[in-house]
């Protein structure tokens, strides 16, 4: 924390610029320079009231401001952390769940909506399904921690699974308990604005940056078993892909 220490030191009472926002660029570089590591919780308003000699009112608004960029978190009493951005390989087929347990967090689900029913025009067409096929629908959002981090509508071949409540926190363990986990997708990546309810749902603003992954998988003989849309935010998430030259 000495190095913290010395970037808040800076605060100028005499400086035309507002304390707190000295004291928000003062933290955002912190974070930028990983003084301030992804999910370090940052000291205590009070302590770092006293320790700057400012208010807590000034501290409060240097957060609130951070938190509004989506550079802070707040949990629920346990006070304010570096929100971690989260490295999603595009090429790799990894559940959610899978993906948070390998860096160390803590999935689980909120139930939106579990429902069985059959196939609309554009679920058939892409699943290449007959009419009237029954499918389960699984509306969730994804948590890491207790953090919101996407918004899963996922569609599911019903004759994949044995219920409609085989599903309890991963689909794919439970497709892969059926026999019948995907084994390639075909994944498209597209920038959005998160509207109304899908900010209300991933504690961000309306009209916040977000991204929507749409994916089919596929069985190993070619048959579609799922289709999803998942919505991130777009300062929660980062997607890679490795590419290399053909040949």
């Amino acid at each position: 924390m000495s190095d913290l220490s010395t970037i808040l030191q800076r605060l100028d009472p005499q400086n035309s610029l507002p304390l707190y926002q000295q004291l928000q660029r003062a933290l955002r570089e912190a974070i930028e320079t990983n003084v301030l590591a992804p999910d370090d919780a940052l000291p205590s308003e009070r302590q770092l009231a006293n320790d700057l000699g400012v208010s807590r009112i000034t501290v409060r608004k240097a957060i609130d401001g951070l938190s509004e960029e989506g550079l802070l978190v707040s949990r629920q009493g346990s006070g304010n952390f570096v929100r971690a951005r989260i490295d999603k390989n595009f090429a790799k087929l990894t559940s959610f769940s899978e993906d948070m347990r390998s860096r160390g967090r803590v999935p689980h689900s909120e139930w939106l909506k579990k429902v069985q029913g059959t196939v609309t025009p554009d679920e058939a067409m892409k699943l290449a399904l007959s009419p009237g096929t029954h499918v389960y629908r699984y509306h969730r959002l994804r948590y890491a921690d207790e953090a919101p981090m996407a918004i899963e509508y996922a569609t599911v071949v019903a004759s994949y699974l044995p219920s409609l409540d085989a599903v309890d926190n991963s689909l794919y363990e439970a497709l892969e308990a059926a026999g019948h986990r995907p084994v390639r997708a075909l994944q498209r990546l597209r920038a959005l604005l998160l509207n109304k309810e899908q900010a209300r749902l991933l504690e961000a603003k309306e009209g916040d940056a977000g991204l929507l992954v749409e994916r089919l998988g596929y069985l190993r003989d070619g048959r579609a078993v799922e289709m999803c849309q998942s919505f991130y935010r777009g300062d929660t998430y980062d997607f890679v892909a490795e590419l290399s030259v053909p040949g």
